[in-house]
């Protein structure tokens, strides 16, 4: 047999040490990346979960299939990154985002999203998002996005960006797309307001500006002029191409437009 002969002093050191270490290792399990998930394709958020659990330092705490849940669920769960789809039933994502975001300003987002083209990005970076990605981005890629996102970092397709080179990027493809827009630009990025929001989803219904107001409770005018804040916005001639623009983009759904 085999007798200890350590001093009891050493023997609690060695005790001690090996606690801090496990409190250490708690804490470090706990700064795991929280991530929430907000899509209405149950399939397509199971793929998500799948893909994002077996990485180590990301947990998934939540889910939500609609614009108005996820607000709830959000505030509930406080999650350090959100992949927001948004073609959402209830609120577009955009809507979503920018509402948690003016609740929770900690919490970053990654759009991810079938509707890809430059006004798209701009809008979603408008409204708070931290990236933009293609619904068939790859697994390995969108790690890597959420990574960069959470460390502070933008992310447009595969551009990692500080948030000086991402305003440089904006200015710069704003230039390419309608030339130079000078003052106009600052005007032309502005998203919509919830309002104008809710009025260009009435549009998308072929509602003409007074049945929106009687729907709204609202006067004619304000109609009136919200509409030409939304065609200036969008930089469109008419309700007709404000229409098409929302629908192109997932901002309205077409099951939404039956009601």
């Amino acid at each position: 047999m085999v007798y200890c002969t350590l001093p009891v002093s050493t023997i609690l050191n060695g005790y001690r040490q090996s606690q801090f270490l496990l409190r250490s290792l708690e804490v470090t399990l706990s700064d795991n990346i929280r991530i929430m998930i907000v899509d209405d394709h149950p399939v397509f958020r199971q793929g998500l979960r799948d893909v994002l659990e077996i990485e180590p330092q990301i947990e998934v705490v939540g889910e939500a299939a609609d614009g108005e849940k996820a607000i709830a669920v959000a505030g509930g769960l406080q999650p350090d990154v959100i992949l927001m789809d948004i073609n959402l039933p209830t609120m577009n994502g955009l809507q979503v985002t920018r509402e948690i975001k003016s609740r929770q300003p900690d919490t970053n987002f990654v759009m991810i999203t079938g509707y890809d083209d430059a006004e798209q990005v701009f809008h979603a970076l408008r409204v708070g998002a931290a990236a933009y990605c293609p619904k068939d981005i790859t697994p390995e890629a969108l790690v890597r996005v959420i990574l960069a996102v959470h460390e502070g970092n933008f992310v447009v397709g595969e551009k990692v960006m500080s948030h000086r080179e991402v305003v440089d990027w904006v200015e710069q493809k704003v230039g390419k797309m309608g030339g130079a827009l000078g003052a106009d630009m600052e005007e032309y990025l502005v998203p919509l307001s919830p309002r104008e929001m809710e009025i260009l989803e009435h549009v998308t219904r072929g509602m003409s500006n007074k049945e929106i107001a009687y729907k709204l409770g609202i006067s004619h005018q304000t109609v009136k002029n919200h509409m030409t804040s939304i065609l200036r916005k969008l930089r469109v001639d008419d309700r007709t191409q404000a229409a098409v623009y929302a629908l192109s983009r997932g901002w309205v759904r077409l099951e939404n437009m039956r009601g």
